[in-house]
């Protein structure tokens, strides 16, 4: 029960320790807390066993687990796995296991998946999502980030995050099109310095013009040059930047298809974007949700912490301009 799920913390069971001891019945414990009869009285008894000791946190794994694959047949699945390298749906016939159960003991020893190796040697050649070693460029500049974020306007009046869905759910209110914004951003791989603007759309010309723009920004912030940008293959992008990137010698680098994940750090911003501006608090207009981003983003570049920076802001890796 003392899970790192658990209902209660340390301090809730250290509380209902004193308030035993005070006299308190276990019911009226339980009710003050919030919790079940049952739970007052384990964590009682558990601190009358062990002290204080008994109410901190511990695994909930079982002390004995009579069903689990003795290390004979696990041995013998690895030893499948590295000389045959085959996956579970055959391992497990072969040896008489469910595939399912191969699975969990390869993925328990970390055996990599058949994907990331060379078929003739075996040797690992590739990695996943979960294993590559996460990069960052030595200088602003050399690499930004570009992408766009697609959120639903507000009506007038505020919608559903401020008068609650029961008040937006009427037919009428349904088919009312109140139209998308668009949220173009651009980040700095280096610094995370980053750069939105809120459009009608997510056209070529909308983008090659942001782009200008954007350039421009990260300019007067000390970024005098970008070398590289990167985005997915959307069509604006791959064919409407290529005289912008021409102008200031951008070389233009795509992602792989259906891998947002190599494009992480704006994908990354577009959910602090959600999180800290667009879905902060309720909105009374779409004009006011729009008229919040540039002091937002502002805050951001220039007092929000990162963690990726060592809890500093972008602007502590930029020169001073």
């Amino acid at each position: 029960m003392s899970h790192r799920n658990v209902r209660t913390t340390v301090h809730g069971r250290s509380l209902i320790v004193e308030r035993h001891r005070q006299g308190w019945p276990q019911a009226h414990i339980a009710s003050a807390m919030g919790v079940s009869r049952k739970c007052v009285k384990t964590w009682i008894d558990r601190y009358a066993c062990e002290g204080t000791a008994g109410l901190e946190d511990r695994s909930s794994r079982p002390h004995t687990m009579p069903t689990r694959t003795n290390d004979e047949i696990e041995n013998r699945i690895l030893e499948a796995r590295r000389e045959d390298r085959r996956g579970q749906d055959w391992i497990g016939p072969e040896l008489g296991v469910p595939a399912r159960t191969v699975a969990r003991v390869l993925r328990r020893h970390g055996m990599p998946y058949l994907r990331e190796l060379d078929p003739l040697t075996g040797a690992r050649i590739r990695s996943s999502k979960t294993t590559a070693i996460r990069y960052e460029r030595e200088r602003p500049g050399e690499l930004v980030h570009m992408d766009v974020k697609k959120l639903g306007r507000i009506p007038d009046g505020g919608g559903w995050r401020a008068h609650g869905r029961s008040a937006g759910s009427s037919s009428k209110k349904r088919s009312t099109a109140v139209g998308f914004d668009y949220v173009h951003s651009m980040v700095d791989d280096h610094s995370r310095l980053a750069y939105s603007e809120i459009h009608d759309d997510e056209k070529g010309v909308t983008c090659a013009g942001f782009l200008t723009r954007a350039i421009a920004y990260f300019a007067v912030h000390g970024i005098d040059r970008i070398e590289r940008l990167m985005t997915d293959n959307a069509w604006a992008y791959r064919y409407s930047l290529g005289t912008v990137c021409a102008e200031h010698e951008i070389v233009q680098k795509f992602i792989k298809p259906h891998c947002p994940w190599q494009n992480g750090k704006v994908e990354r911003l577009n959910r602090t974007l959600a999180t800290e501006w667009a879905y902060r608090r309720p909105y009374a207009t779409n004009a006011d949700r729009t008229a919040a981003l540039a002091p937002w983003l502002e805050n951001y570049n220039t007092r929000r912490r990162h963690s990726a920076l060592g809890g500093h802001p972008p602007v502590s890796r930029l020169l001073p301009t």
